[in-house]
């Protein structure tokens, strides 16, 4: 994902790569806003951070937002949205962080412990800051509009400078942090901030959870994983095998082509022959998708065992994991 540009922008990864050589430290934070059913593009920015946890054997805070979920969202009761975080921390233990070294907190479980924090970083953010960063509207919940400062109180959890990996929609609220952290006694942090998954519906924008056509759910068994692939993936390819073999497919546009660059975990030779051919008119789009299926089919496999196990490990990383005696 860091070589073929899926993680395509950072702020500050060469101070992090300088402390960790020099034996300053760091430590990591990502987190999830619960929903009811995560799919398969919520999976990366955690993806990145237990490969970074593996690779410099530090902390990896994961905050559970549900009470962003229910302040943003009307429709949603907190019950809901407290219901649907513990379901979705199966999903995150699933990709195998190291219960030594990983705190996973729910934010309406753990407030009390961090409120003198958040109320610090809350002192320090103004109104206008807020409304002109997140767009805010006179008429939003005040709920909404103290939020920011909960979600940024993880990035000044440990004396040592903060990695954030998640998606580019995210870094408004680092921006914030950044301005005063300083003043705080905190460092900035730094992130590393990915690309979104395009939906299977088309080339732009994000996937949605309120869109089932659009994603693919850790959830799906293999005959849906097939249905929406062959069904919905939006492709680049030509509309006749004739004139796919003369005229190739467009690689820009075409989703499950794109999937695959995120999800095809042979060597880069592998993904840049089968653009080639694809695009050459070589092959076609219904092989493409297949090859997608199993791809997809296979993580899932993986993915729903390691969150049955991930059940027998859910205490371990929310109330009995070494780093919740920093909170």
């Amino acid at each position: 994902m860091l070589r073929r540009g899926v993680f395509f922008w950072h702020r500050d990864l060469d101070l992090i790569l300088d402390d960790w050589a020099s034996g300053r430290g760091l430590f990591l934070y990502t987190g999830r806003a619960s929903s009811l059913g995560m799919h398969i593009g919520h999976l990366i920015p955690f993806m990145l951070a237990r490969w970074f946890q593996e690779k410099f054997a530090v902390n990896v805070y994961i905050e559970i937002t549900d009470d962003e979920k229910f302040l943003r969202n009307p429709e949603y009761t907190l019950e809901e949205t407290a219901m649907w975080a513990y379901d979705n921390i199966f999903d995150i233990i699933a990709v195998g962080f190291d219960p030594d070294k990983t705190f996973i907190f729910q934010d309406t479980e753990y407030i009390r412990n961090i409120y003198p924090l958040v109320i610090k970083i809350a002192k320090k953010v103004n109104f206008s800051e807020v409304s002109a960063t997140f767009g805010l509207r006179p008429s939003i919940n005040i709920g909404a509009i103290f939020y920011p400062a909960i979600q940024l109180a993880p990035t000044m959890f440990e004396h040592r400078r903060c990695l954030i990996p998640a998606g580019i929609d995210q870094d408004p609220y680092w921006r914030l942090q950044r301005d005063i952290a300083g003043s705080l006694g905190y460092h900035k942090a730094a992130q590393i901030h990915s690309k979104f998954l395009p939906p299977l519906t088309g080339p732009e924008g994000k996937m949605s959870s309120s869109i089932p056509e659009s994603a693919v759910y850790l959830s799906d068994n293999p005959k849906t994983v097939e249905r929406k692939v062959m069904r919905h993936a939006f492709s680049g390819g030509q509309p006749t095998v004739e004139l796919q073999r003369k005229l190739g497919a467009n690689l820009e546009i075409d989703v499950p082509y794109q999937w695959l660059y995120y999800f095809l975990e042979e060597d880069d030779s592998k993904i840049k022959r089968l653009g080639e051919d694809y695009a050459s008119g070589r092959i076609l789009t219904g092989e493409v998708k297949q090859l997608l299926v199993e791809k997809l089919n296979s993580f899932l496999e993986q993915n729903r065992d390691r969150r049955e196990n991930a059940r027998e490990l859910v205490d371990v990383f929310k109330y009995n994991g070494a780093l919740a005696k920093r909170m």
